[in-house]
């Protein structure tokens, strides 16, 4: 045990350095290479869609509150508020939690000021239904159906009224990006919308639309981490498969 303990120690320890040697390295202007992700590479596509038909955004986080896919949605939010706000289009943002309403009331008014049309805010856009999820998946595809949307937006955390709303935007003809780590729902998005993203992608996609080299580097680095593992992990199969011990013996010194 105590020597799988130093394996262990040892392997956190280089991950550790390659997360701190990436956020360095990004801090000096070195450019990072990251995953291609092409529901994120979309938002523009989506948000000038909605432009050209004239019709507003919607902006959807999910069932979350303070959680780490919300949290991780709200970069994305800003982002598509502020091109959108450039654009003069409005942005609906429906919300499932009433204790996260004031926190994404204030990233909406930043991202329309830093898309400098802070006279295009209306916090009447920021729209509590409900806390039960069938009224409130009801309710956002009937906003959808009224509001004659172009674009939608699923971030966050979603349970079974994501194919309410998904199929209901794909009916409309919007162009449709998702991004959950609620696996039992993926495969619903994946069917109606346009573009997903799947699992630990969504943490990836504030690295990803961001220029802060700590989110950058954490994310990169933690990539480099993941490589050496898989790695560890094929090479152990393989030699656990031809029947030899030196690498696990290894492993132990």
């Amino acid at each position: 045990m105590e020597h799988a303990t130093w394996t262990v120690r040892i392997l956190l320890f280089g991950i550790c350095f390659a997360i701190l040697y990436k956020i360095f390295s990004a801090k000096i202007g070195r450019k990072l290479f990251l995953r291609r992700l092409p529901g994120l590479e979309a938002v523009d596509e989506a948000v000038g869609r909605a432009t050209e038909l004239g019709s507003p955004i919607l902006f959807s986080l999910g069932l979350g509150s303070f959680d780490a896919p919300t949290l991780a949605s709200l970069s994305v939010l800003s982002r598509v508020v502020k091109l959108a706000a450039s654009y003069g289009i409005k942005t609906i943002v429906p919300i499932f939690r009433p204790e996260i309403y004031p926190v994404v009331e204030e990233y909406v008014r930043d991202a329309y000021e830093l898309g400098g049309r802070p006279d295009l805010f209306d916090a009447t856009n920021i729209r509590f239904y409900s806390d039960n999820q069938s009224t409130w998946g009801s309710a956002v595809a009937g906003t959808m159906i009224r509001e004659n949307t172009g674009a939608h937006f699923f971030f966050g955390m979603y349970g079974f009224e994501s194919l309410i709303i998904a199929e209901t935007g794909r009916n409309l003809g919007a162009i449709q990006i998702a991004a959950s780590d609620s696996y039992f729902q993926i495969p619903f998005f994946l069917v109606t919308c346009d573009y997903t993203l799947i699992g630990e992608e969504l943490y990836a996609a504030s690295a990803y639309l961001s220029d802060e080299p700590i989110i950058k580097g954490s994310v990169v680095g933690q990539d480099i981490g993941k490589i050496v593992v898989f790695i560890l992990l094929v090479i152990g199969i393989i030699f656990a498969t031809i029947s030899s011990g030196w690498f696990v013996k290894l492993l132990s010194l």
